[in-house]
């Protein structure tokens, strides 16, 4: 693919995505790329890249926070790498939206009592739709461990005879050995019969181009949400917030 002076910037994202550093990525990280970056594609892709001044990338970071700091900010990073590796190539001389100030998201106290969660997987694991979003919440309460990793989870991870996980956090790159609980052995031990034919331990229920996925953390977040409004759970909740817990003991009837 060529790249010319005229190119648009979506002609420089699809060119970053045939890179080999976008193909090293791991799969689920490929998956929130993309989505992040079709938004700015959304946002800015029918302008010359070239063109693109740092008052576009400004304008187009307010208007991305306006649905969320950090999600304007994760969309500005991607924006970085692509610019950034049109810089590594010869195919451009600035990055529009490396001197852009970002926001800092406020730190937010709410946390998940006992109740919530009893709640938010009752509703979950009521319904078929939103069952693997229950096993993601489940697993990354009673684990203490952060969503996103959980939406990665893969079966090669679990050792159901053991009841032992063994997995890398994305923060810190350590590795860490987690007993399962019996409620917990016997939600995957069921989930195995009917997803235990693909890496994933918790995908999207529904398969994109013929393989199963993990969610991506906009997708999570909202199908999480609707969640929580079936389970009537108060607004000020979100997934993010189940990483200020206290010790869970959840018996899933």
């Amino acid at each position: 693919m060529n790249l010319k002076s005229s190119s648009k910037l979506t002609d420089l994202i699809n060119y970053y995505y045939l890179s080999n550093d976008y193909s090293m990525l791991r799969d689920s990280t490929k998956v929130d790329y993309r989505y992040f970056l079709t938004v700015l594609h959304q946002s800015l892709g029918s302008r010359k890249y070239t063109c693109i001044t740092s008052k576009m990338a400004k304008q187009a970071y307010e208007d991305w926070v306006k649905r969320g700091i950090t999600f304007a900010n994760k969309i500005a990073t991607c924006a970085n790498i692509v610019f950034n590796y049109a810089i590594q190539m010869k195919h451009a001389t600035f990055n529009p939206f490396n001197g852009i100030k970002r926001k800092k998201a406020p730190q937010r106290k709410v946390v998940w009592q006992h109740g919530d969660v009893v709640k938010f997987l009752d509703t979950a694991y009521s319904d078929y739709e939103y069952r693997n979003i229950g096993l993601i919440v489940h697993m990354a309460y009673e684990w203490k461990q952060r969503i996103g990793d959980m939406r990665n989870l893969q079966w090669e991870n679990i050792h159901l005879s053991k009841s032992m996980v063994h997995l890398e956090q994305s923060k810190r790159r350590a590795e860490v050995f987690l007993p399962i609980s019996e409620s917990l052995n016997t939600m995957l031990n069921e989930q195995r019969k009917d997803f235990g034919f693909q890496e994933l331990v918790a995908p999207h229920p529904r398969p994109s181009l013929g393989k199963f996925r993990p969610y991506a953390m906009e997708r999570l977040s909202k199908v999480g949400r609707r969640v929580m409004r079936l389970a009537k759970l108060p607004e000020r909740l979100r997934l993010m917030d189940l990483k200020r817990i206290e010790e869970l003991v959840y018996e899933h009837k």
